[in-house]
């Protein structure tokens, strides 16, 4: 059973789609209004009404998706309504007012098994450390990390090519990008900063002597493998 909230400006409060009288979820519904987004309850899946007020709606979808809601958006719109509705919406799916039971229960399990893959496999855990691509944050030992958005780009970069050796202009190619006009002792700064900040994983940025930086992975139970100092 889930928690549903359906965004509405229609008038009296009238079903937006029926057949969810007929499912076992429960269904709260609210007014359409961006301020009431506010205090909105949670909810697993939001439907947004667009059967009237197609250019409200999608508005009000941005608004949504900008503010960085998890929960995934359907929109409800008639038949002729289909045509209106394109990507730049940034809905998970689409339903027909007229759907019945069967097919709206199998979207709303489609859209949170979706979502729930989803922010799985945006979260990188390794050797303590915790990466969170949607949210772009990073915790230690479930600690959050005060990082800056390079140091986030680099421990990223790092903690997908485990014990992969990068030169520093490898690094600097990736993180900065090839339009990056500095020098590559940015690349020796960042780690420095970076690994200050990890604290006792510090080592887990590895120094080959030379060469560049590697990121270490070692299990929980074991220390990490002592870095050569710069």
């Amino acid at each position: 059973m889930a928690q549903l909230l359906v965004l509405s400006s229609a008038p009296g409060g009238s079903a937006v789609l029926p057949a969810l009288e007929l499912l076992s979820h429960r269904v709260r519904q609210i007014p359409a209004e961006p301020a009431q987004l506010v205090n909105a309850p949670s909810a697993d899946v939001v439907f947004v009404d667009a059967r009237v007020d197609l250019v409200g709606a999608k508005s009000l979808c941005k608004i949504l998706t900008t503010t960085g809601m998890e929960a995934p958006l359907v929109l409800v719109v008639t038949e002729g309504g289909l045509t209106a509705v394109s990507t730049d919406w940034g809905v998970d799916d689409v339903v027909l007012v007229g759907a019945g039971p069967a097919e709206i229960d199998a979207r709303i399990r489609l859209a949170v098994g979706r979502r729930s893959a989803e922010q799985v496999s945006s979260r990188i855990s390794t050797s303590g450390i915790t990466i969170d691509e949607s949210s772009y944050s990073a915790k230690v030992h479930g600690k959050p990390l005060d990082l800056t958005y390079k140091e986030f780009q680099l421990l990223h970069f790092f903690a997908t090519h485990p014990s992969r050796v990068f030169t520093r202009e490898q690094l600097l190619s990736e993180v900065w990008g090839y339009d990056y006009f500095g020098g590559t002792r940015t690349v020796d700064v960042h780690v420095r900063r970076l690994r200050a900040k990890l604290g006792d994983l510090e080592q887990l940025i590895g120094t080959v002597r030379n060469v560049g930086y590697r990121f270490n992975v070692y299990e929980d139970d074991q220390p990490p493998v002592p870095a050569t100092p710069a």
